[in-house]
């Protein structure tokens, strides 16, 4: 019998961004935050705590200048 394609892991499948924190990780974010003090609230019922993932991406034109303009500056030089 063959397996799910929705259910095989891939090596960057451990890897994923998840947008749900597990307690401690909200409480340490919530405690950078200055929102968390620990030994005065309790972790139990803590607020949610947003984990979004930000991409940012040069635009190609940009960084195919950039490159060119490195190996003319070291045209010049030489």
């Amino acid at each position: 019998m063959s397996l799910h394609r929705s259910l095989k892991t891939k090596p960057a499948g451990l890897n994923q961004h998840r947008n749900v924190l597990k307690r401690a990780e909200r409480v340490a974010r919530l405690t950078e935050n200055g929102e968390f003090d620990p030994e005065r609230d309790s972790p139990i019922g803590i607020v949610k705590v947003g984990n979004r993932a930000v991409v940012t991406k040069k635009p190609k034109k940009a960084a195919e200048e950039e490159v060119g303009g490195e190996e003319a500056a070291a045209e010049v030089t030489e």
